[in-house]
């Protein structure tokens, strides 16, 4: 039976890529979703549905508001993927560089390939939803001016002609994408992606599933007095959490209070568990997002 996994975008976006990548061999269905809100929603009010979704890129930072997303609607990590990404351009067939007189695409790619795009002053700019939408949308209405920056295989999978590839101005661009679950089912879920590794795995693998985790994301808010912070990092540091992101977020209608959202890599479960223990007294309106095993990270 094929999973669901809901994707933000179309066939041949980033997302689309990050889930066939994650789920390797396995078959899986995407379910397409406009926006962030659409698809946290979906795998929220759906225990068989999956969701993938961009929470953090090497160049652009941390997409806030997706952030926000996993709490309201109670979702669960069981999982990430860091996807390599690149860029092309991309015309309808035929077309030259010199017919161009708007390349469309997602801001953040916009923003990504900068360097490439100041070559051109005269073409305009234009932000879309989507990478693979910009491509799609042109290849659908037949716009011969023009071009889209998005993914090679999107480019092919809706006919269009790459015009250069490779264009983003860092070679070294990574997006972090996070695998989500329905919170009812994510223990369920947890299962299927360890014996899914442990099958892939020619090693002998960890005997309980719980050894396989290695990271967790968690979330709280602190009392608003000096050094309330300090303290639970010095706490995480003395049971050996390496904390690999730290991101606060405003609290909206709370002046200057904060979010903390935090991402621990341990090697020892138990004394992970100890380290939550210690600093739970120390938080308010603490939440733990979810415990995964570390994403692979693409070539």
């Amino acid at each position: 039976m094929k999973k669901k996994v809901a994707i933000q975008g179309i066939g041949g976006c980033n997302h689309y890529i990050a889930a066939k990548d994650f789920f390797g061999e396995d078959e899986i269905e995407t379910i397409d979703c406009n926006t962030f809100k659409e698809l946290a929603k979906l795998v929220a009010d759906n225990r068989d549905i999956l969701g993938i979704m961009a929470i953090e890129n090497t160049i652009a930072g941390s997409i806030l508001q997706n952030y926000r997303l996993l709490r309201e609607n109670r979702l669960s990590i069981v999982g990430e993927y860091k996807l390599r990404i690149s860029h092309s351009l991309a015309a309808l067939p035929g077309v030259k560089m010199e017919d161009i007189r708007e390349i469309n695409s997602h801001p953040m790619a916009l923003m990504q390939c900068a360097e490439f795009l100041e070559r051109f002053p005269a073409i305009k700019l234009v932000e879309k939803d989507d990478t693979a939408g910009s491509a799609k949308w042109i290849s659908d209405n037949q716009l011969k001016d023009h071009a889209a920056i998005c993914p090679s295989g999107a480019a092919k999978l809706y006919g269009m002609n790459i015009l250069a590839e490779g264009i983003e101005t860092n070679k070294r661009n990574f997006t972090r994408f996070l695998i989500l679950s329905n919170r009812e089912v994510s223990k369920e879920v947890l299962r299927y992606l360890y014996n899914k590794e442990k099958n892939r795995n020619l090693q002998a693998p960890p005997k309980e599933s719980n050894q396989w985790i290695d990271k967790s994301s968690i979330v709280f808010t602190l009392p608003h007095e000096s050094g309330s912070l300090s303290k639970v990092l010095a706490v995480l540091s003395f049971y050996d959490m390496n904390l690999s992101m730290i991101q606060s977020i405003p609290i909206i209608g709370k002046e200057w209070e904060y979010q903390f959202y935090i991402n621990l890599l341990f090697k020892d479960y138990p004394r992970y568990i100890q380290a939550i223990d210690a600093i739970m007294p120390l938080c308010r309106e603490f939440e733990i997002l979810g415990e995964y095993a570390e994403g692979k990270q693409s070539v």
